[in-house]
């Protein structure tokens, strides 16, 4: 009986363990977004898609993606993650050790985009994990637009 028990619990475990770990955004995943997003701007205009990208979770959010976008001076103009960002300027962000997160996703967008990564802090556990975040230039040539992943 207690080995019948430990064998379900340890099933149980592994079933949540597996879980939990679907529930994380892929590259591809996080790529596509990140391209959908930028014919969603061409297609609806960058207002329109800033507000969509921060407001509408069901179609924007994906597991533990969202689309993130600035502008060339590192301000937020969309996040899907926070929308208390909105506005503020990022320039002084640094990773866990120390590297300018968004100035280093600015000029990778800069020339031609690509996946940037970076110590960032998990959101549920709080710990701090490399995160790679893809990100190209908006339509309109400036800043970026992104989406990460947890690595």
């Amino acid at each position: 009986m207690i080995k019948q028990l430990i064998a379900a619990v340890l099933a149980a475990a592994c079933f949540v363990g597996g879980a939990a770990a679907q529930e994380r955004g892929t590259k591809e995943e996080a790529k596509a977004m990140a391209d959908a997003a930028f014919e969603h701007i061409k297609k609806v205009g960058a207002e329109k898609a800033y507000h969509d990208f921060t407001a509408d979770k069901a179609a924007w959010t994906k597991k533990d993606l969202y689309v993130m976008v600035y502008d060339s001076k590192s301000v937020v103009l969309a996040h899907g993650g926070n929308e208390k960002l909105l506005g503020k300027d990022m320039s002084a962000v640094k990773d866990g050790n120390g590297n300018a997160v968004v100035g280093g996703l600015l000029a990778l967008a800069a020339k031609g985009g690509g996946w940037y990564d970076y110590d960032w802090p998990d959101p549920v556990t709080k710990k701090m994990m490399s995160k790679s975040t893809y990100a190209r230039k908006q339509p309109n040539g400036e800043g970026f637009v992104g989406v990460g992943i947890y690595r």
